[in-house]
């Protein structure tokens, strides 16, 4: 258990983002391997390490894979690299220092679904990192790597960059292919699913940044070496972007199951001094608050289930007792609402009902009655959106309502909050 580092090998290299550097470690070489095997021994050694999504699901990746139907019909990969959700950054760490391991992934898995073409969906805002990874497909395709014939085999893979327009719901897959396709991102209703029809109606398999990097390493050393890592049912090394009141924030490769506060305690240097840990949303913005009390346990999908909360995307926001838990809440509110599509009607009303309550306590003039409405609320959007943001918004607003309603109380009642300001 703890740091070991699988996908973040290369990132404290000098000019990492180069391909001569990444040559220099064996960059591609997995690739070429990759293309004198069958197609369906790639996909048998991804189910065979139990890799699961890293964009927040946590969906079985080889099975993912194996929905895509044997057809003649063109194929697609797309690269969600849209990361919109507060508190995350691992991704940025690999696209801007180490694009190469991302487009070796991208192309193995191409090979792997029978694809030809692949696009890397990036979020608006990461516009160096889309240059960096538009410079490296241009090195790749000048040294044979991808291209007509990457490695010097018969099977043309062609990589597209593609920016967002800064669209948080463009980060669920469906609104990402509407959006790809040139149309506003709404997510679309399903089934059918993307794997039968996808990006212009095609077979159709979407990932996350993470994930496809990891196929290099669990196709050059094995599924079962990449099994052997993690517990039983959350296998291999996930990013974890930690940020907030600890020591040191950043971009950690931990293997999965390593004790929670581990990471907080030891390896981001703990709590600034004189403050004590007060709570910590551990997967992304959208993920159930946990107390101080509630992170003695691993860091893998089933215990963060357990606990109440998700593991999501490995976005640990740490907040210490100078945190205002309601102001917290009524941030996050504010973005979801911003950001929700309004398509579905819980979601676009649901998000501004709770803004506008969480509003009136942060401004002294809430009632205790609001509280059990905010909840109220949660039961009426949960589950009843075409995608998660609706549930996603409830997230923090829901826990954190359950776990410090003695905090939104003195504001209600002092009329002020008790935590200064």
């Amino acid at each position: 258990m703890g740091e070991m580092k699988v996908l973040l090998k290369n990132v404290h290299k000098p000019n990492s983002h180069l391909l001569s550097t990444y040559k220099e470690g064996g960059g591609y070489e997995t690739l070429k391997a990759a293309l004198k095997m069958e197609p369906s021994q790639i996909v048998e050694e991804v189910k065979k390490s139990g890799l699961r999504g890293r964009g927040g699901a946590g969906f079985p990746t080889g099975l993912k894979w194996s929905f895509v139907p044997k057809t003649d019909a063109p194929k697609y990969l797309v690269c969600n690299a849209d990361e919109g959700e507060p508190g995350t950054f691992k991704d940025r760490v690999i696209i801007e220092k180490d694009p190469h391991l991302l487009l070796e992934g991208i192309a193995i898995s191409c090979y792997a679904i029978g694809a030809h073409r692949a696009y890397i969906y990036i979020r608006g805002e990461y516009e160096f990192g889309a240059q960096v990874l538009e410079n490296a497909i241009r090195e790749a395709e000048e040294d044979g790597c991808l291209g007509d014939r990457p490695m010097g085999h018969d099977y043309p893979i062609y990589i597209t960059v593609h920016r967002g327009a800064g669209a948080y719901v463009c980060g669920e897959e469906t609104a990402l292919l509407d959006s790809l396709e040139g149309r506003r991102g709404h997510p679309r209703i399903r089934p059918p699913f993307p794997a039968s029809k996808g990006l212009y109606q095609s077979p159709t398999v979407i990932n996350n940044v993470e994930t496809l990097s990891s196929v290099v390493d669990i196709i050059a050393r094995g599924g079962d070496w990449y099994a052997s890592l993690g517990t039983e049912k959350s296998k291999g090394t996930k990013l974890f972007s930690i940020s907030g009141h600890v020591q040191k924030p950043g971009v950690y490769e931990l293997v999965m199951g390593t004790p929670f506060k581990e990471l907080i305690f030891e390896i981001a240097g703990g709590m600034r001094p004189g403050r004590n840990l007060k709570a910590v949303i551990p997967g992304g913005s959208s993920t159930p608050m946990l107390t101080a009390d509630e992170i003695d346990i691993p860091l893998d999908y089933e215990s963060l289930m357990e606990a109440g909360s998700m593991l999501g995307s490995g976005a640990v926001i740490v907040l210490d007792d100078t945190t205002c838990i309601v102001k917290e809440t009524y941030r996050l509110a504010q973005f979801y609402a911003h950001e929700s599509c309004g398509q579905c009607t819980p979601c676009r009303e649901g998000t501004h009902w709770m803004v506008q309550i969480l509003k009136r306590i942060v401004n002294g003039q809430g009632r205790e009655e609001d509280l059990d409405l905010l909840l109220h609320i949660g039961d009426t959007l949960g589950g009843n959106c075409l995608c998660p943001l609706g549930d996603a918004a409830l997230g923090p607003v829901i826990s954190s309502v359950k776990k410090f309603r003695d905090e939104y109380l003195e504001h209600i009642k002092n009329k002020r909050c008790p935590i200064g300001g």
